[in-house]
């Protein structure tokens, strides 16, 4: 993996990080991409995209991670790294009436950083769930209901740009719970998902 200025000359606290996220393990639901990073947000970003599928090999959720580095760092970060998220999932029609389905969408995010004792500050994003009902001769297809989530916050990583496996695994929890996936046990070893080739 490379950022967006080049491998020459990429800091080695930028390396480490991305050669944490290349070896990342993943559950057999999740197929894993390279995708373009952003460019003008920070100096040097990388990127990378989540399909869920189940048994059936339906699409039931996907997202995006990217991770962004600026050495000099950024005030509104506190901290020369940051992860920005978007992540989504269909959901019961029904949910979307709770007013709080949108509380409980963002704790998915919260909840699985502070389980693993993820070090981070500076959370911020929002939780959007909307539904759809069609008419005309449209009118036989069911109702349709979506959550989305965009947030970012800032990974407290070494020095050295090592501590990023614990961000990424707390994320696989987010889009394994919005997906309805149940939760790996304690000592259940992953099968690992597929990863294709860098685009």
């Amino acid at each position: 993996m490379s950022g967006i200025k080049g491998a020459e000359v990429e800091p080695e606290a930028f390396r480490r990080a991305c050669a944490e996220l290349a070896a990342a393990t993943w559950r057999p639901e999740f197929t894993i991409d390279d995708m373009p990073a952003p460019q003008r947000i920070a100096p040097f970003a990388i990127a990378i995209s989540a399909d869920v599928t189940d048994a059936e090999d339906n699409d039931i959720a996907n997202g995006r991670l990217i991770l962004l580095h600026d050495p000099a760092g950024s005030e509104a970060w506190d901290g020369t790294f940051r992860l920005v998220t978007f992540a989504r999932a269909e959901i019961d029609a029904e949910m979307v009436a709770d007013p709080l389905l949108n509380p409980v969408g963002w704790s998915w995010l919260t909840e699985p950083l502070e389980t693993r004792e993820v070090p981070f500050s500076n959370p911020s994003g929002t939780v959007t769930s909307v539904s759809s009902q069609s008419f005309g001769q449209l009118g036989d297809e069911d109702p349709r209901a979506e959550m989305e989530i965009r947030a970012s916050w800032t990974p407290l990583l070494e020095a050295d740009g090592s501590g990023l496996s614990a961000h990424v695994q707390a994320w696989q929890d987010l889009l394994a719970t919005m997906a309805g996936l149940p939760p790996v046990p304690d000592g259940v070893v992953m099968l690992s998902g597929r990863r294709r080739s860098a685009r």
